[in-house]
């Protein structure tokens, strides 16, 4: 009894100061400590963690503590910190101790516990502005996409959102709307920087790459837990934007989302960036959802997921920069192609070079006709697919309407825990439409993937 009030009263202490309870890592850690255990080794059997992860959360725990009780808080002192606040009197006879009080004028964490109604002030003018982009490609163009930029800046200025996931299939234009928002947005940062992931690097080497910006090469540490610790001092002292592109290359061939052996320290690190008390944002692109994040933006947590879609009226700016013709059959084109920015830029070259831009007289052949830049690109996320995902594309390219979920586990040779674990994935891979109608959910494919798979098929 006595120890569930020492957990009480340092999770009440915490909460009074940042507006956020200790979560059940925070605790395991405390409680084992308090019991004068080695915490790291039991705590991360007991969650299925590494040890190194426990390390790094307990750093943060301490962290947090230190600056509720307005003294240096560690593993071997904490107890005695706790035993001297004043608000042990009730369990004084198990503790021993007299108490006195606790330094209570700090907020740990200020963005995440004021009300979201109160006025916030986010830093406008950085003392000096670091910008290293690395492999970003450069824009020469950009078409309208107020309303997503409005959404995610909102998020980062606005909310204080830690990490973003910015999702999407092949070509939507993740990168290029990514690149244009630390555009507009780069003068209220300390650090901006762009990475992309598309050479599968291990966390180790995205960490190290990463501090060699901060930091002396000297000065970075061999340890991974010693260098996440780094990075979110970092992110704490610095108001820094992070984007890591092509993240779906850590995702190995199975279901979507799941990480390749050897790199599970990513969504722990992932976690930490949305647990962990800083002021800075992480976004994350990909053409797959990963499973992490799907967890971590539920609840309250500073977490979002923002699915990028059609191009809209917006991407007749495309065909005008092609010099197509027929203007007046111009959204029937953009609707066959779904809006995909690479896809209509693509298939505009093909009108030019083939039809002499004449957008009607292409549109009279069967639709949808895919150029061979078209395929590679859409050969890169089939190419990941299982064969009960790839069972249930080639069912629903050939059937002339939606069908229902329940339709497809007499048609497709999978057991249907097989069939539903693959249509969620091919749904996290953003290659299936799922529509309601009459309360009832149906599947489809849109015009070009249906074609791809039949093309596939002959």
């Amino acid at each position: 009894m006595e120890l569930k009030e020492v957990l009480r009263f340092a999770d009440e202490k915490v909460f009074s100061k940042t507006g956020k309870h200790l979560d059940d890592l925070q605790e395991a850690i405390l409680k084992e400590t308090l019991q004068g255990r080695k915490y790291a080794t039991k705590v991360a059997q007991d969650r299925n963690c590494t040890e190194g992860y426990v390390r790094v959360a307990a750093s943060e725990l301490w962290k947090i503590l230190s600056d509720v009780f307005g003294e240096e808080v560690s593993k071997g002192n904490v107890r005695a910190i706790l035993e001297r606040a004043k608000f042990y009197n009730s369990y004084s006879s198990a503790i021993g101790e007299n108490y006195g009080t606790v330094n209570n004028n700090l907020n740990v964490c200020k963005e995440r516990a004021r009300s979201p109604t109160e006025p916030q002030n986010p830093q406008q003018t950085p003392k000096q502005l670091h910008i290293d982009l690395g492999d970003a490609p450069e824009i020469f163009t950009f078409f309208d996409r107020t309303s997503e930029l409005s959404t995610l800046e909102n998020w980062i200025t606005q909310d204080r959102t830690r990490l973003i996931a910015l999702l999407g299939i092949s070509g939507i234009g993740k990168t290029t709307l990514s690149l244009r928002l630390i555009d507009g947005i780069k003068t209220q940062f300390d650090y901006v920087i762009y990475r992309s992931l598309r050479f599968s690097p291990t966390l180790d080497a995205t960490l190290t790459n990463l501090l060699q910006i901060f930091s002396q090469p000297s000065e970075i540490p061999q340890n991974i837990e010693t260098k996440i610790s780094q990075i979110l001092d970092y992110l704490r002292k610095y108001r820094c934007l992070i984007v890591l592109d092509d993240v779906q290359m850590l995702f190995s061939g199975q279901l979507a989302g799941q990480y390749k052996t050897g790199y599970e320290d990513y969504p722990l690190f992932f976690k930490l960036i949305a647990d962990v008390c800083h002021q800075s944002c992480l976004i994350l692109n990909s053409w797959e959802k990963p499973r992490d994040i799907a967890r971590l933006s539920k609840d309250d947590r500073p977490v979002r997921c923002f699915v990028l879609g059609s191009l809209g009226v917006a991407a007749k700016e495309i065909l005008k920069s092609q010099k197509l013709s027929d203007e007046e059959t111009w959204s029937t084109l953009i609707d066959i192609y779904q809006g995909n920015p690479l896809w209509l830029e693509l298939t505009a070259t093909l009108i030019r070079e083939l039809f002499g831009g004449r957008v009607a007289e292409f549109l009279q052949c069967e639709m949808p006709i895919l150029d061979e830049g078209l395929q590679f690109q859409l050969s890169q996320p089939f190419g990941r697919l299982t064969a009960a995902e790839l069972a249930v594309m080639v069912h629903l390219a050939n059937q002339p309407e939606p069908v229902a979920m329940s339709q497809c586990f007499n048609k497709i040779p999978f057991s249907p825990s097989e069939i539903v674990n693959a249509v969620r994935s091919l749904g996290s891979r953003f290659l299936l439409d799922v529509v309601e109608e009459e309360k009832i959910i149906l599947l489809s494919l849109n015009p070009v993937l249906k074609q791809y798979v039949i093309s596939m098929s002959i």
